[in-house]
C-alpha cells in the first residue's frame, strides 16, 4: 500500500529493452535506501514495482507488457525522472489517501495555468473512467495524492501548491504529456456497487406508474 505522499524524484539511468519487457535502473537518494531489499515494493509514477537488484544507490525494476501498455512508464527515456514512494509500513501516517499502486489508465495534460501564486493543471480522462471523477474527490496522478477541482465532461483539473511542484515531477509536465491515474479505490467500489444495483432498483423506484 502507498499513501500518495511522494518522497522525491529519481533519475532513470539505464533502460534494458527486450521483447514486451523492460528493466529500468534508477538512482535513489541515500535517504530512500535504508532497509531496501530485493522483493520490496517502490512506486514509480504511482505504479507499484518490485525491486530486483540493488547495487549501491542503483536499483533495478522489471516492467512487463501489461505495465508498459497501461502506464506511462514505457515512454520513459534515460535521464527522465520518476516520482517514487516506498511502500507504507504499519503505523505510518497516511498523509494523502490509501493507494494500491495499481494504475487504472493514463490521462492527457490538456491545459496548464500558471500565475504568481497558483498552478493548475487540467487533464482529459478516457471517457469510460469519467464516472469515478467527482469534485473534491481523491485521485492519484503519477503517484501524487491530489484533490480534484473542477470537473467538466471528461476533463478535470487539480491545483498544486509549491511543495508539490518542488517535490515531484508534475511541474515539468507539458500539454500532451500522459500521466498515470489511480482512482480512489473506495470511490470506485461505491460507484461500481451503485451502478450494478441500479437496474434492479429503478423498477422499484418508478412510483409514477403505480
Amino acid at each position: 500500500m502507498f499513501t500518495g505522499i511522494v518522497q522525491g524524484t529519481a533519475e532513470v539511468v539505464q533502460i534494458q529493452q527486450k521483447e514486451a519487457f523492460r528493466t529500468h535502473r534508477i538512482r535513489l537518494p541515500e535517504s530512500a535506501l535504508a532497509g531496501l531489499a530485493p522483493g520490496a515494493s517502490v512506486a514509480h509514477n504511482g505504479c507499484c514495482l518490485t525491486v530486483t537488484r540493488i547495487a549501491g544507490d542503483l536499483v533495478d525494476f522489471d516492467l512487463m507488457q501489461e505495465t508498459l501498455s497501461v502506464t506511462n512508464l514505457g515512454e520513459l527515456e534515460t535521464g527522465d525522472r520518476v516520482n517514487f514512494e516506498r511502500a507504507a509500513r504499519f503505523g505510518d501516517e497516511i498523509g494523502g489517501h490509501a493507494m494500491s499502486g495499481h494504475i487504472l489508465c493514463t490521462a492527457e495534460v490538456v491545459d496548464i495555468v500558471s500565475s504568481e501564486n497558483n498552478y493548475q493543471v487540467r487533464f482529459q480522462l478516457p471517457t469510460q473512467w469519467r464516472r469515478y471523477i467527482f469534485t473534491k474527490g481523491y485521485i492519484g496522478i503519477d503517484g501524487i495524492s491530489l484533490t480534484i477541482g473542477r470537473v467538466e465532461d471528461d476533463e478535470f483539473d487539480v491545483n498544486l501548491i509549491p511543495e508539490t511542484l518542488q517535490r515531484t515531477n508534475i511541474g515539468s509536465r507539458r500539454i500532451g504529456d500522459r500521466v498515470n491515474i489511480e482512482i480512489d479505490p473506495q470511490t470506485q467500489a461505491i460507484v461500481d456497487t451503485v451502478t450494478n444495483l441500479l437496474p434492479d432498483l429503478l423498477p422499484r423506484l418508478d412510483l409514477g406508474n403505480q
